[in-house]
C-alpha cells in the first residue's frame, strides 16, 4: 500500500503522524487538528519545501496517533522529537522548547520560574506547557496569590532594603529577614498543594486572580 492510500483511512481527529524510512527509523513527526486533512495535504499538488520533497522522498511508512486534544497532539509531538530526533525536524530538537513553570524546592527559600530546561536539581517542574503568553500571565497571577521569590540568586543575598517585589506584595522579603523561613517554605508548599492537589480549597479568599487563573487556562488550553 502507497504512503497516498494510507491517508484514506486517516480519522479527523488532533494527533500526530510519523513517517518512516525503509529501515523503520522515525525520520519526521509532526502533529495536527486534523490528522486527515494534514496528512493528505502532503500528497496533493502544489509547491513544497525542498525539506518536505526531500523527506516524501525518503519515507516508506506512515502511522498515526489520534490524542484527545490538540494540545496532548503538541505535547506528544514535542516527547517523540526529542526521544527520537528525526532527521526532518529541524525545531524542537533540543531541551529548550516548551516552557515549564519551576519551583525551586531544593532551595531554602524557593523560587517561582519559568524554564525551559528540566534539570535532576531537586527542584519541581510542571508542565511542559504550549501557550508561553498564558504561561507568563499564570506566572503573574500566580505571584499575586503566593509571592515567592523570583530573582535570579539561588542563595539569598542579604539586603538593607527590600526590592520592589516586596512592596508591592509580589514577595515577603526573605533578603531583609522579613520572613523567616519556615513560614516561608509554608507559602512554597501551599503553591504545590494549589498546582497538584486541591487547588480551590488552596484558592480560598483569592477574589478576582483565582479567577482570572481560570478564565485563562480555560482560553489556553492549561490547567482548569
Amino acid at each position: 500500500m502507497s504512503l497516498g492510500d494510507k491517508t484514506k483511512n486517516i480519522p479527523s481527529r488532533p494527533g500526530v503522524y510519523l513517517y518512516k524510512d525503509h529501515d523503520g527509523q522515525i525520520i519526521y513527526v509532526g502533529k495536527a487538528i486534523s490528522l486527515k486533512n494534514r496528512v493528505r495535504s502532503y500528497f496533493q499538488s502544489g509547491t513544497k519545501s525542498a525539506k518536505v520533497q526531500a523527506m516524501l522522498r525518503r519515507a516508506t511508512d506512515l502511522e498515526y496517533i489520534v490524542t484527545d486534544s490538540e494540545v496532548e497532539a503538541l505535547i506528544l509531538e514535542n516527547n517523540l522529537i526529542k526521544e527520537h530526533r528525526p532527521k526532518y525536524n529541524v525545531l524542537l530538537k533540543d531541551d529548550k522548547t516548551y516552557p515549564y513553570l519551576k519551583v525551586t524546592l531544593n532551595e531554602a527559600y524557593p523560587r517561582l520560574l519559568i524554564t525551559r530546561r528540566v534539570l535532576k536539581d531537586g527542584a519541581r517542574y510542571f508542565g511542559p506547557f504550549t501557550n508561553v503568553g498564558a504561561v507568563n500571565e499564570t506566572l503573574k497571577l500566580l505571584k499575586k496569590i503566593f509571592p515567592l521569590r523570583t530573582c535570579k540568586q539561588r542563595e539569598i543575598a542579604e539586603r538593607n532594603r527590600p526590592c520592589l517585589n516586596y512592596h508591592i506584595k509580589r514577595c515577603l522579603g526573605p533578603c531583609c529577614k522579613l520572613v523567616e523561613g519556615p513560614p516561608y517554605r509554608d507559602m512554597s508548599m501551599r503553591w504545590f498543594c494549589f498546582w497538584r492537589v486541591d487547588r480551590r480549597s488552596c484558592s480560598k479568599g483569592c477574589g478576582s486572580a483565582w479567577k482570572r487563573l481560570q478564565k485563562i487556562w480555560s482560553l489556553s488550553g492549561l490547567r482548569s
